[in-house]
C-alpha cells in the first residue's frame, strides 16, 4: 500500500471534524478510493459518515461490520460504497468482486483497507485516524 501523507489534521470538534473531511474531499476530487486506516474506536466510522453526509447522502451511515459492504445513496442517486474488512480474510475480498466496486467510477470508504493493501488501486487515497486523549489525528 503505497502512502504519500501531506496533511495532518487534529480535530477536537465534530465541526473541525468536517472541516478537515471537507478539505480531504476537495483536495482529491478527481479521487473515490479512500483506504481508511486507525485502531478500533479511532473514529473511523463517524469520518465516513462526516464524509458521506459531505457528498450528500441521506442515508443513515452505520458500520457494514457483519455485511462487509454497504451501499448509499446521494441524493444525486449516485452510489457510495462503504467496506469494513475487520473480520475478513482475503478470499472473502476476493469472492465480493471488490473490483467492480473499486473501478466503478463510484466514492469507496474502506476500514481497515490495510488489510487488503495490495488489492488497492495505485490511487487510493490512504486516510490515518489516530485517537489521543479524545483528538482525532487524521493524515492524508
Amino acid at each position: 500500500m503505497m502512502e504519500y501523507i501531506t496533511d495532518i489534521y487534529r480535530c477536537k470538534t465534530v465541526d473541525e471534524l468536517y472541516h478537515t473531511g471537507k478539505k480531504l474531499l476537495d483536495k482529491h476530487h478527481d479521487r473515490k478510493i479512500f483506504a481508511i486506516c486507525g485502531q478500533i474506536g479511532s473514529g473511523k466510522t463517524n469520518f465516513i459518515k462526516i464524509l458521506c453526509k459531505l457528498l450528500g447522502v441521506e442515508d443513515p451511515v452505520t458500520s457494514p461490520s457483519f455485511s462487509i459492504i454497504y451501499e448509499y445513496r446521494t441524493k444525486n442517486g449516485d452510489p457510495v460504497y462503504h467496506f469494513d474488512l475487520y473480520r475478513v480474510n482475503i478470499d472473502e475480498v476476493l469472492d465480493l468482486g471488490y473490483e467492480e466496486y473499486f473501478f466503478s467510477g463510484n466514492y469507496c470508504f474502506i476500514e481497515w483497507a490495510d488489510k487488503i493493501g495490495h488489492l488497492l488501486p495505485d490511487d487510493a487515497i490512504i486516510v490515518k485516524i489516530e485517537d489521543v486523549n479524545g483528538e482525532r489525528i487524521i493524515k492524508f
